[in-house]
């Protein structure tokens, strides 16, 4: 399966260099755009309390969900799509784990093609290519002049529909055509909670609690509110979340994933996105594929409902903090849509779960830097009035070598040791 940066990998060049002028930065410009006198005073870029007095400068409907002791929160904004843009572990002097554009928004500038904001956690839907494609419109060729992503993923505002201590709920009515003309009716609700540490024991059955962490739950549900059943010939769609993080010079992509010969089971990873990822930058054992994300050179890895399991997690050697993200188990025989920039003969073969790290193009600029944990539902042949729910975890970890090194061999089944020792 190819994805948006794939077949815009030659083009993307323009769009940082004429459309997307404000996103030609690299992280430490970036950082550099002052959100308001408090936090230039109070915060260095980088803090959890910088992004979020800059977010709540430039968003008037910012919310902040934290714990009790104000040490884990998050930031959701309804103005786009309820996406999480970051989270922290350590209150307002803590790390700000999620990667946001801040010369793009300090811009206010809107394009109608992306607009790469940014986000720890964002909604959209697939297929982006191929013949039941949502960024195509009818009867148009697969080129970039022709590539949009729709405003519903985009630019716009999502309705809060109900709003807790710990949780919001975000709702949106949307309606479009496929490349093949399939009309599609669709509510979307994306509900997002904050767990407790409790919370995050439980769903990842750990047996300690000598760590901090910060971790939420997104569920976001597809109904089908049109007349018609969705069908394989006429097109499905999927729920896709792409979560953008901060890079460091020391963070590996950690991905376990179903032991098997590839007869059975299929290449270990498809990393052909960009052309082959160089080897020092993807190494693999029978139960695990590791992925350099320095945010040094584009590329990006997926993995069938073959392979994949429920997790994908980063290390980060130099900050020492543990990444995970989860969703439901994938089962074998589950369809996925396949998202290249051409008529497909397999339009359902895609990926589950995806990693993407950021680089320069070939003038030199960059978007990010940012790598990316990426999670997919299957295709969804749903029937009218019919609802699907995806549901996804985020966690972040910090501690000791030692706790640390216990959660990630209970569940990514690899020692931090070995993490840090593959590249």
């Amino acid at each position: 399966m190819k994805t948006i940066f794939e077949k815009i990998t030659t083009l993307i060049c323009i769009l940082c260099a004429s459309i997307f002028l404000s996103c030609k930065t690299d992280s430490k410009n970036n950082t550099k755009e002052q959100p308001n006198s408090t936090a230039k005073n109070t915060f260095s870029p980088g803090d959890f309390g910088y992004d979020k007095s800059f977010l709540q400068e430039h968003f008037k409907n910012t919310i902040v969900l934290e714990s009790e002791d104000k040490k884990a929160s998050i930031i959701l904004l309804p103005e786009l799509q309820g996406r999480v843009m970051t989270s922290t572990l350590g209150g307002d002097k803590g790390i700000s784990f999620g990667w946001i554009n801040h010369k793009l928004i300090s811009s206010k500038e809107v394009n109608n093609k992306f607009n790469a904001f940014g986000g720890e956690e964002r909604l959209w839907l697939g297929p982006e290519g191929g013949q039941f494609s949502m960024f195509f419109k009818p009867k148009t060729e697969f080129n970039f002049a022709n590539w949009n992503v729709p405003s519903f993923m985009d630019t716009d505002t999502f309705a809060v529909v109900d709003r807790s201590a710990n949780s919001a709920s975000f709702q949106k009515e949307v309606r479009f055509k496929n490349h093949s003309g399939t009309l599609f009716e669709i509510e979307l609700t994306r509900k997002v909670s904050l767990l407790t540490q409790g919370q995050i024991i439980k769903a990842l059955q750990l047996n300690s609690k000598d760590f901090s962490a910060v971790g939420y739950e997104s569920q976001n549900t597809l109904k089908n509110t049109g007349e018609a059943a969705w069908k394989e010939e006429t097109g499905l769609v999927s729920i896709w979340i792409l979560c953008m993080l901060n890079p460091s010079p020391g963070v590996t992509v950690v991905v376990p994933i179903k032991e098997g010969n590839e007869h059975e089971f299929g290449v270990k990873v498809n990393d052909n996105y960009f052309g082959k990822v160089a080897p020092d930058r993807l190494k693999s054992t029978d139960k695990t594929v590791f992925f350099k994300a320095d945010g040094k050179s584009r590329g990006k890895i997926g993995f069938t409902s073959k392979r994949a399991t429920k997790h994908i997690g980063s290390y980060d050697a130099i900050n020492k903090t543990l990444t995970i993200l989860e969703i439901d188990a994938p089962k074998k025989t589950d369809k996925y849509v396949n998202s290249a920039w051409e008529i497909q003969e397999a339009p359902f073969s895609g990926d589950v779960i995806n990693s993407y790290n950021d680089g320069p193009l070939d003038d030199g600029s960059q978007m990010g830097p940012f790598y990316e944990l990426e999670s997919s539902s299957p295709a969804l042949a749903l029937d009218k009035q019919e609802s699907y729910s995806h549901t996804q975890r985020m966690y972040h970890f910090s501690g000791s070598v030692k706790s640390l090194n216990s959660i990630s061999e209970h569940v990514l089944n690899v020692s931090i040791e070995e993490i840090e020792n593959v590249f």
